[in-house]
């Protein structure tokens, strides 16, 4: 099964990709490879997911705000490439942790966005990752996630 239409059946939507916050650009293409730039959580009402895991979210929390840059990270791909089925393999996350210095569980709040993309793409969607814990994040998000695919052709 496609990515698209396992995105279908899973039912979600993707939202529209978020504009740069910076001096730079979502997406740079090179070769065969598509680099994201680093994502944030965003709300169904369209406001950034804040918060510090060890403080004042949970794993769980953690992991739906992951979640939630996947769908991100998704648009961005959709938006660069025409289509998520234009991936042949998800090659590398790095994910970021808003968190306490003795918060060690970042590996477990960044498989929000990792599992899902195993469930898109099945063993393709395996990738190396680094999960890491942050003092801070832009603005107090939860999570950042950058990410690099190979693409078809």
């Amino acid at each position: 099964m496609s990515a698209e239409s396992k995105l279908k059946e899973l039912g979600i939507e993707l939202p529209t990709r978020m504009a740069p916050a910076g001096s730079y650009v979502p997406a740079v293409r090179t070769g065969n490879l598509l680099f994201l730039s680093g994502a944030g959580p965003i709300g169904t009402d369209g406001s950034p997911v804040i918060g510090k895991l060890g403080a004042d979210m949970d794993v769980a929390g953690g992991q739906a705000a992951a979640r939630l840059v996947a769908y991100q990270l998704l648009a961005t791909i959709r938006q660069e490439l025409g289509s998520l089925d234009n991936v042949s393999r998800v090659v590398k996350l790095l994910g970021m942790v808003n968190c306490t210095p003795d918060f060690g569980q970042a590996p477990q709040v960044i498989n929000g966005a990792s599992d899902l993309f195993i469930e898109l793409w099945g063993d393709a969607g395996r990738h190396a990752r680094s999960a890491v814990g942050m003092a801070s994040l832009p603005m107090g998000i939860a999570v950042e996630i950058e990410m690099i695919v190979e693409i078809d052709g």
